[in-house]
């Protein structure tokens, strides 16, 4: 079978920023623009689609697209565009900086200039600790002690051996704590991803260890910013697994006000910074500071990314924020408006790096609260049909509830009664059928039984006190933080729309704003 052609040229060129693409032209020279390379970049840069052979044609118009020439010149450029790229980003990144200025100080080291050697160190020493690159100062070190020994220079040993040391040893220990804490903080991510396993006692067990780790118990003793940095992060996870909300919006707030204490470390890396705002934001909306909210979601769309992966986290954060804020306010309608948003700005992306199924469950909520039942539906549908990895089972149980809420809203008694029986049968065999769940699906067979309004009503009446009973259960917050169940059955009972009683609830617990 031929092996299909590689599209990595291609992708990577369609992935550059504008300010990439014109710093391309301006590395390779005014010379070389009309050079075959150039053109293929040019002609890969403006195609929507990818298509070798019309650009063989374009650049070899009597070669296939198979040949050795128009593979041999798609490797040429890939390479030309990495050196592109890693010039651009040596003249905006410390990182590329620090392992220039170590490049240059091995060159100079070979040719026997070691003055001119030293000064490239001292700046890399410089550099390295003003952002706390502790693998480069090692190497600062490293190359100071054997310049100093090449030189023969026995007086500078003497005099600056035991400080040479004292900085290794330091550099060294900071490296160590960095890597520790970085585990721990893993640990309790990975932790929370696995939803199923945090709500066991196994789960529950790490998670007491985790928090109880002597490293997290003093996070304003540690001795850097990154470690601080990374210590707060873990204490924010872990009070957000834990359900400490409180705690997890001052150790959130906490986070979000060290990382902009240190901006330079910003210019560098956003990650942190992008992370850190989403989960702040979350701890507002579950203590009730919905103004920061507001404030910090401005705060997040207004951040310019410094990487493609970048964008694609602010996208994605910004957008389920203000999703769930449109949800929990009974925004629909403005939801509505942010869908028709956040898939515009979907375009930008490519096919291969952007995940619209992230927010499939959204829209099937902000269409349920318009009442477009048969879109919510679809929606439902696509995000019931994606893979499943380790995402929150609490979603999953959600979906079949909102696929039978939604089939009784447009009137499907058959697949109703029939979603039941399956439903029920797959929570059991997965050990996910929970209070909330069963007396919901009970609630649900009683309605496909009753014979009037007014038995419709008794049920629905019994179904209210049964989630008040339950909503306090840890197995059942999280599903009802997601969708407000006790507003639909509210909605039900006063026939009125759903939309209207989660804005009223909004007004009563907001006072009014």
């Amino acid at each position: 079978m031929a092996k299909s052609p590689s599209d990595k040229l291609y992708r990577l060129i369609r992935s550059l920023t504008p300010a990439e693409k014109r710093y391309f032209h301006v590395f390779i020279g005014s010379t070389q623009a009309r050079s075959k390379y150039a053109q293929l970049f040019d002609a890969m840069a403006s195609s929507a689609q990818f298509d070798d052979k019309a650009w063989c044609q374009h650049i070899y118009p009597d070669e296939p697209e198979s040949s050795q020439k128009y593979a041999e010149l798609k490797n040429y450029l890939f390479d030309l565009v990495l050196k592109s790229l890693q010039a651009y980003d040596e003249e905006r990144s410390a990182e590329f900086r620090l392992n220039h200025l170590l490049q240059s100080a091995a060159v100079l080291y070979r040719r026997g200039h070691y003055e001119a050697c030293h000064d490239c160190l001292h700046k890399a020493e410089n550099l390295a600790r003003r952002y706390e690159s502790f693998s480069h100062q090692l190497d600062v070190v490293r190359w100071q002690k054997h310049l100093a020994y090449t030189q023969m220079d026995v007086d500078l040993l003497h005099k600056q051996l035991d400080l040479l040391l004292k900085r290794e040893r330091e550099a060294a220990t900071q490296l160590a704590e960095v890597i520790e804490y970085r585990s721990l903080f893993f640990q309790a991510y990975l932790l929370i991803k696995r939803e199923a396993l945090l709500h066991t006692e196994k789960g529950q067990e790490q998670l007491r260890a985790l928090r109880n780790h002597p490293l997290l118990q003093h996070p304003d003793q540690t001795h850097s910013h990154t470690t601080r940095v990374l210590c707060y992060r873990t204490l924010n996870l872990c009070h957000y697994a834990a359900g400490e909300r409180d705690a997890f919006y001052q150790s959130g707030k906490k986070l979000v006000e060290l990382l902009e204490s240190q901006p330079h470390f910003l210019r560098e890396n956003q990650a942190d910074y992008i992370a850190a705002l989403s989960n702040y934001i979350l701890s507002c909306g579950l203590t009730g500071r919905y103004d920061e909210v507001e404030k910090t979601l401005g705060k997040l769309k207004k951040i310019k990314p410094l990487t493609r992966d970048d964008a694609l986290k602010i996208h994605r954060q910004y957008y389920t924020n203000r999703f769930a804020l449109c949800i929990y306010t009974g925004a629909f309608e403005e939801g509505r408006r942010e869908m028709e948003h956040c898939q515009q700005e979907a375009t930008f992306f490519a096919p291969h790096e952007y995940e619209t199924a992230s927010f499939y469950f959204q829209y099937c909520c902000i269409c349920f609260g318009c009442a477009d039942y048969n879109q919510a539906l679809t929606y439902l549908n696509a995000w019931n049909n994606q893979p499943r990895t380790l995402e929150r089972e609490d979603l999953q149980s959600l979906g079949r509830i909102l696929a039978m809420i939604l089939h009784f809203e447009m009137g499907n008694t058959l697949l109703l009664d029939s979603l039941l029986r399956s439903t029920a049968q797959l929570l059991r065999r997965k050990k996910r059928l929970y209070d909330l769940e069963r007396r919901f699906f009970h609630g649900m067979s009683e309605l496909l039984n009753a014979p009037d309004a007014a038995a419709r009503r008794t049920v629905f009446q019994k179904m209210q006190q049964d989630i008040r009973q339950l909503s306090n259960q840890p197995e059942a917050y999280a599903l009802l933080q997601t969708f407000d169940l006790a507003a639909w059955v509210e909605a039900q009972l006063q026939r009125r729309s759903f939309a209207a009683v989660v804005r009223d609830k909004w007004k009563r617990q907001t006072g009014g704003h």
